[in-house]
């Protein structure tokens, strides 16, 4: 299991979602020379979300070809049935939409129990009402800055307030932001509060991942 986010220390997770599955294994090695910090996995139910994504098969294998911190996103419903076997096939963090979880504080348990890092996501138009009670048990918090389901969407600017609002209130929690993060855009979420940035397009389109990332890392840091 991964160290606990530091909310000071900027992290890069290079979205999956938005690269070459024909070559995945080689993606993922490009990313891990060009410094990334951690591989961002997302999983799609065309439930939860209107699409399909990768699971547990794809998993397994990036687990053997890789020592980068796994970075697991349930967009499902019902994701405590998939828990274990998404921990058990090499998730380093597991991540569940606030929205799916009808208890909470138990599916939190269940991924700590499970050997993983326990994060939640919040959508764009949900509060942060429902932090309150979790908090202290949380490894870090993911906001997403775009609706949920596809890559290569628009950053929402209303995300901004939100994550200073969520920095405010809990100074010490580590933020995740998920949706439109490409070089235009990292500053104003860094300034804001964010320290952990998942971007797919704003590192896949570019011909030099480790070029990439690291303009990334040095504009979230200014």
């Amino acid at each position: 299991m991964i160290e606990k986010p530091d909310f000071q220390k900027i992290l890069i997770s290079p979205s999956l979602l938005s690269a070459n599955f024909s070559k995945l294994g080689e993606e993922v090695a490009a990313l891990e020379r060009g410094g990334a910090d951690w591989l961002h996995f997302d999983v799609m139910d065309g439930r939860f979300v209107p699409n399909l994504s990768i699971g547990i098969p794809i998993l397994e294998s990036l687990r053997k070809v890789t020592r980068l911190p796994i970075d697991v996103h349930l967009m499902i419903v019902e994701p405590d049935s998939l828990i274990d076997a998404f921990a058990k096939a090499g998730a380093d963090t597991l991540c569940v939409q606030i929205e799916a979880c009808t208890h909470l504080h138990r599916t939190i348990s269940h991924i700590h129990d499970a050997g993983c890092r326990a994060g939640v996501a919040l959508n764009p138009h949900t509060p942060l009402d429902g932090l309150k009670y979790v908090i202290d048990d949380l490894d870090f918090v993911l906001l997403m800055s775009v609706n949920p389901g596809f890559g290569g969407q628009r950053y929402i600017p209303s995300v901004t307030r939100k994550i200073a609002e969520l920095r405010a209130m809990y100074p010490e929690v580590a933020i995740e932001v998920d949706g439109g993060i490409k070089a235009a855009t990292i500053s104003e979420a860094a300034r804001a509060g964010a320290n952990i940035f998942v971007s797919g397009t704003g590192v896949f389109s570019a011909s030099d991942y480790g070029a990439a990332i690291s303009e990334l890392r040095m504009l979230a840091a200014h």
